[in-house]
């Protein structure tokens, strides 16, 4: 039998403990995993290389981009979920093992409530549960989907047992119907299942005129059909109780999938199904479940000192905006990020992840097209305002800490994200034609070219390196590019010509021009202060005249 693509033929190892063993759906998953290893399985891949920093603006807004999609950064409340979804899986398999009939009873009440229409209507009484259940609730931004799909890609989505002549899925994401009703939501249940499996189930119940009760048994009995591990039902806050017959009745039902039908569920939104997840949290009937995890921004916390090792022990912010910091593809990039960009960058993202990553691309995208080639406390508060002004509410509210302001806000999307990049690539490229080619004055040698730019970042004249640029391409064109910067700096200096910028330190510079110039020149810090900052306050606040007054207070 040939297997899809997305398939895995099972493979039975021995799970660990002695309660797993003997039952062919634990066996077949991956071994339980490690803390390093899951680090490693979570982190984001962003290839980052120093020479990219020389590329042309277009390619490097290319490289920036990639930050949306791949960066991640596991955190404590990462590991705390993999380590529940991990039991919740393990332990659902638990009370519907095929190896000593459990299922088979499962599957035979299953057949009886969708005969009876009715979700508590039962053959065998014994047949108990051992499924859990978990609320994740968080505002939009915080990672939990992204977190949750990370979490899952670790575990083969669907294997195939030979000898059972059966499929099991191992996890089994859905998003919950915008309309709110518990029908549509059926349909999508259906829908997932014939997109991973190739089957026909909506077309087949879908399309008939079943009731709810029937389409719900139908969904838990396919559910124990195809041994679905863990059942992901996402932005639960969309649930309407007009259109699902009530906040009970939702309860009951996944009350049921979990104590009755044996499936484990995690249910996902936002702060706005509290509805939901606050009887969730009184019901006795759930008192067997995971309970509730609540994710909420990240704190603008301070690093700490381990009282036994004495070792720096980064917050969860700090890591992340560190960590983050790294991957900038600008040529005159801070290496290190200082305290009042931190501060600044929490201000206005409220440490809403999303946001974080966002307004960090952004503002490199933002630093190309101006030419300031760094992102400063002025290029954020820029960018916030231009780019942002769709979530501005919900971040105030945040601000504010005013809990009815957070709920009324708590969904944070930024529409025409991809619009807002392309108008930016659009602007770096404009940028790109109004300014003089490299490959004009070395014939269009792209090696040339290269080692051009890297020898200007490395603050060389343009003027003075491009004949001992175009003396060493013509005789060693066959050297590598770093080689070839030996020879040029060695040459130099043999030849006592400076390639050193020679020129005088008030070059004239137009003031829209400052934002281009050195991190230390005086105009271009200027040009990153607010309007109101007079030349004096500047020059007082970077140390360059005497603090008479502080000396003076200090002397006293």
């Amino acid at each position: 039998m040939t297997l899809p693509a997305n398939f895995l033929k099972a493979v039975y190892r021995d799970p660990g403990l002695q309660k797993y063993q003997g039952n062919p759906f634990i066996e077949a998953l991956p071994p339980i995993i490690g803390l390093k290893e899951l680090k490693k399985g979570l982190e984001g891949v962003i290839e980052f290389n120093p020479k990219d920093l020389f590329e042309d603006g277009n390619i490097r807004a290319h490289l920036i981009c990639q930050v949306l999609y791949d960066f991640f950064q596991p955190f404590a409340s990462h590991y705390q979920l993999e380590s529940k979804l991990s039991i919740m899986i393990r332990q659902g398999y638990v009370g519907r093992n095929p190896s000593d009939g459990s299922l088979n009873l499962h599957m035979q009440n299953g057949y009886e409530r969708v005969q009876a229409g009715d979700l508590d209507v039962f053959r065998y009484e014994h047949a108990k549960s051992t499924a859990l259940s978990l609320s994740l609730i968080g505002c939009s931004g915080c990672g939990k989907s992204t977190t949750l799909t990370r979490i899952l890609a670790t575990y083969p989505q669907a294997i195939y047992h030979d000898k059972l002549n059966l499929t099991q899925i191992v996890y089994l994401k859905v998003d919950c119907p915008n309309d709110g009703s518990l029908k549509s939501l059926c349909m999508y249940f259906f829908r997932a299942i014939d997109q991973l499996l190739k089957t026909d189930y909506e077309r087949k119940y879908g399309m008939k005129r079943h009731s709810v009760p029937i389409l719900l048994a139908i969904m838990s009995q396919l559910a124990n059909a195809h041994a679905i591990g863990v059942l992901v039902i996402d932005e639960i806050q969309h649930l309407s109780q007009q259109f699902s017959g009530g906040v009970e009745s939702m309860l009951n039902f996944f009350v049921t999938l979990v104590n009755v039908i044996g499936i484990p569920v995690v249910l996902v939104g936002t702060p706005k199904a509290r509805r939901i997840f606050e009887i969730d949290l009184r019901s006795a009937r759930r008192s067997a479940g995971f309970g509730a995890l609540l994710w909420e921004p990240m704190k603008n916390e301070a690093s700490k000192i381990d009282k036994n090792s004495g070792k720096l022990i980064p917050s969860e912010w700090v890591a992340f905006t560190d960590k983050l910091w790294k991957y900038q593809w600008l040529q005159k990039r801070d290496e290190n990020l200082d305290d009042e960009i931190r501060e600044s960058w929490y201000d206005l993202s409220q440490g809403v992840v999303d946001i974080v990553v966002k307004l960090f691309v952004l503002a490199q995208l933002r630093a190309i097209v101006t030419r300031t080639e760094r992102i400063t406390v002025k290029l954020l508060k820029q960018v916030y305002d231009d780019e942002l002004k769709p979530v501005h509410p919900m971040l105030a509210a945040l601000r504010s800490g005013d809990v009815e302001r957070i709920m009324e806000y708590s969904d944070l999307y930024i529409p025409d994200m991809d619009q807002k990049l392309l108008a930016l690539r659009r602007d770096i490229e404009q940028v790109l034609l109004n300014e003089p080619k490299q490959d004009d004055y070395y014939g269009g040698n792209e090696q040339a070219r290269k080692l051009h730019i890297m020898l200007v970042g490395l603050e060389c004249s343009p003027d003075l390196i491009r004949p001992l640029v175009e003396q060493v391409i013509s005789e060693y064109p066959e050297k590598t590019i770093l080689e070839m910067m030996s020879f040029v700096l060695e040459r130099s200096s043999v030849s006592d010509k400076p390639v050193k910028s020679s020129r005088p330190k008030l070059i004239s510079v137009k003031q829209k021009d400052w934002c281009t110039l050195e991190t230390e020149d005086i105009r271009f810090q200027y040009s990153q202060s607010d309007q109101e900052t007079s030349v004096y306050q500047l020059l007082k606040k970077t140390n360059v005249v005497f603090d008479i007054d502080n000396w003076m207070k200090h002397a006293g």
